[in-house]
């Protein structure tokens, strides 16, 4: 069972997993569907004096519609061992795939938000969107755009105040 613990706890753990094989970002439709997703961009910080995660989510991706509809989201640090899972959420659609049923990933609701976390993941941040926007193209490096905006699907940002991080 996880325990309430300090945004901050095992920060440069958290760090060092987004910049490697990414972490799982969750997100629950009102009418109680989940969809989980790979991403290896996001900050945390303090944002208007409040622990924030923030997070970037195509519009393209079928996981934007959940955070959309639902303002809120689970950043779920996985262990080394969920490589496979890690990596399928990643290139994989849940337009096209149950990922959780597929990998039998049992999942939970949040303590504080109603978004699911995925139980296998030792350190769960529960997130409510407080703030929204799209990138500014124009405001863009052109090296930036050239590498990562080819196809012009550029990213929704979304700044989620850390109700809570949970561990065990």
């Amino acid at each position: 069972m996880r325990k309430r613990k300090p945004y901050t706890y095992q920060f440069a753990e958290t760090m060092r997993q987004l910049d490697g094989d990414g972490l799982l970002l969750a997100a629950t439709k009102p009418n109680g569907e989940s969809n989980v997703m790979t991403i290896g961009w996001g900050i945390i910080g303090v944002v208007w004096g409040r622990p924030v995660f923030t997070v970037l989510v195509r519009p393209s991706r079928h996981t934007h519609g959940f955070v959309e509809a639902s303002g809120e989201f689970t950043v779920n640090v996985p262990t080394p061992e969920m490589s496979e899972f890690v990596l399928f959420c990643g290139t994989q659609s849940g337009r096209d795939h149950d990922k959780f049923a597929e990998f039998d990933m049992a999942v939970t609701p949040g303590h504080d938000v109603t978004a699911v976390t995925v139980d296998a993941c030792p350190l769960v941040y529960e997130c409510r969107v407080v703030q929204k926007n799209d990138v500014a193209p124009a405001a863009f490096d052109p090296a930036i755009v050239s590498r990562y905006y080819g196809r012009g699907d550029f990213h929704r940002v979304y700044y989620g105040e850390i109700l809570g991080a949970w561990a065990w």
